[in-house]
């Protein structure tokens, strides 16, 4: 039985802030900081084994248990619902998802709300959730671009600072939850490696306190 956790580390910053976390949480792998091309690293004295993965694809490797454990942005989790425990809220990666529009925009309820998003799911439960009839329009890239060209009403997006809406004549109207990254664990092996997943989380949670404490 493989007994080392395979932990799915997010590609980016974010994923280095994390891998960060682990390591001065006790879970160390060197070789995870190497350039190169290596995707898989493992740490048999720390219990380990990392590899790095499309943000979006942590939760589906975790979910579908070639992943043990792996770190996502809420954003994610509530875009996809995948079905895993989420464990823990790493404080890391902060920033908020909201609604926003043109400074001078008026809602007029009798109208479909045009709604540019690159999160359908969260913009259909949200909207939903006010009985507010919305056509989403899907995009991938700039979506603050939709209503400075008056292809959208609003949009809904994350926000960290909230600047580049500033520069394209946008502002926040609404949020609809905060977002960070979580540690998450497959269902399956939550139950079989229960202890050093429990380790893990502990070790974390006082490493994330311990951060608070000092800030």
């Amino acid at each position: 039985m493989n007994t080392l956790l395979n932990i799915a580390l997010p590609k980016g910053r974010l994923g280095e802030r994390v891998y960060a976390m682990l390591a001065e949480a006790g879970f160390p792998c060197p070789s995870v900081l190497e350039d190169g091309r290596r995707l898989t690293f493992e740490n048999e004295e720390a219990g380990v084994r990392y590899f790095w993965a499309k943000p979006s694809d942590v939760p589906i490797y975790v979910e579908r248990g070639v992943a043990d454990a792996g770190v996502a942005g809420k954003d994610i989790l509530e875009e996809y619902t995948p079905d895993v425990y989420e464990l823990l809220d790493l404080g890391v990666g902060k920033c908020r998802m909201a609604v926003a529009a043109k400074r001078d925009f008026i809602d007029r309820p009798e109208r479909t709300l045009r709604v540019a998003t690159k999160f359908p799911n969260i913009a259909g439960r949200y909207y939903a959730g006010r009985g507010r009839n919305i056509d989403v329009i899907r995009l991938s890239g700039s979506i603050e671009l939709a209503p400075v060209l008056g292809l959208s009403d609003v949009i809904v997006d994350i926000v960290e600072t909230g600047a580049t809406l500033r520069e394209n004549g946008l502002t926040v109207i609404d949020e609809i939850l905060p977002l960070s990254a979580r540690l998450i664990v497959n269902k399956s092996a939550f139950r079989f490696k229960n202890e050093p997943i429990r380790t893990l989380s502990a070790r974390l949670g006082a490493r994330i306190r311990e951060r608070e404490e000092q800030a």
